[in-house]
C-alpha cells in the first residue's frame, strides 16, 4: 500500500472498497498456489502481507525505503519482519503491489526482489493498467508509468521469470474512472482515493466481488494489471 495513501485514509484503509477488492484479486491470483513465506517489496503498510498471514503463511518480510529503521512484530500469532532494504532469503512467494510504476527501473527492482526469494518462487505482480489514464492522480502518487498486460509481461520476462497468469482487474468501474481520468489529465497533482461510508464500501467491494469469475479470462481491460510468475 501506498505511503501517500495510507496517510489519506487512515484507519480507513484496510475497509476501503479498493483494498477490499484487491485482495479479493490476490486470493484469485494465489488460487490453488502453495506459499508459506512471503516477501512483500514496496509493502508500505503491509495491508497485504497481513492479509496472507490471516491466511496461513508462515512469516512476512516487509521492505520499504520509507521505514524509519528495521524491526520485528508478531501478527496473528506469526512473524511479521519490516527492513528498509531486500536481503538475502529464502521466500517463496515475493509481492510487488503497486510498486513498479514508481521506479525507473523497472526490470531491476524485479531482479533485486529475487535475491530475497527461493528458487522456484511465485511472484506476484500488480500495477495501474493503460498508459492514456495517467493522470492527477498518478502525478501524486509520483508514479512514472502505467502498463499494459503485454508490458508488463514483457518486463517480466526480461528479469528472467516465467509467465504463469496476467489478467486486469477493475473492469466493473473502467469506464467511469476512463471518463474521470480525461478531465484530470492536466490538474494539479491529487488522489483518487476518498474515505466512504461503510454502505459505499460494501455496494463497491461487492460488485468488484461480482467481477471475480470474469476476472481470470480477463486480457481486455481494466484499472489494474496482475501478473503471476515464478522463478526458474
Amino acid at each position: 500500500m501506498d505511503i501517500k495513501e495510507e496517510e489519506l485514509l487512515g484507519a480507513a484503509a484496510r475497509d476501503h472498497w479498493y483494498y477490499r477488492s484487491k485482495r479479493l484479486a490476490l486470493d484469485s491470483m494465489l488460487r490453488c498456489i502453495p506459499f508459506h513465506r512471503v516477501l512483500d517489496v514496496g509493502a508500505g503498510s503491509a495491508i497485504f502481507s497481513k492479509h496472507l498471514l490471516e491466511r496461513g503463511a508462515e512469516s512476512a518480510t516487509c521492505v520499504d525505503s520509507a521505514y524509519p529503521g528495521d524491526r520485528q512484530e508478531n501478527y496473528n500469532g506469526r512473524p511479521i519482519r519490516y527492513a528498509r532494504d531486500i536481503a538475502t532469503g529464502d521466500a517463496d512467494l515475493v509481492l510487488l503491489m503497486d510498486v513498479l510504476e514508481h521506479v525507473d527501473d523497472d526490470i531491476g527492482l524485479v531482479r533485486a526482489s529475487l535475491a530475497g526469494a527461493s528458487p522456484g518462487a511465485f511472484v506476484l505482480i500488480s500495477v495501474p493498467a493503460f498508459q492514456s489514464l495517467f493522470s492527477a492522480h498518478d502525478r501524486f502518487l509520483e508514479h512514472r508509468r502505467r502498463y499494459t498486460a503485454r508490458a508488463l509481461e514483457a518486463v517480466v520476462a526480461a528479469a528472467g521469470l516465467q509467465v504463469v497468469s496476467t489478467r486486469y482487474f477493475f473492469a466493473m468501474i473502467l469506464p467511469l474512472v476512463a471518463a474521470l481520468r480525461m478531465f484530470q489529465r492536466k490538474g494539479p497533482p491529487k488522489s483518487s482515493l476518498v474515505v466512504h461510508t461503510p454502505l459505499v464500501n460494501a455496494v463497491l467491494a461487492f460488485a468488484h466481488r461480482a467481477e471475480l469469475p470474469f476476472f481470470r479470462y480477463n486480457r481486455i481491460g481494466g484499472l489494474s494489471v496482475f501478473c503471476l510468475a515464478r522463478m526458474p
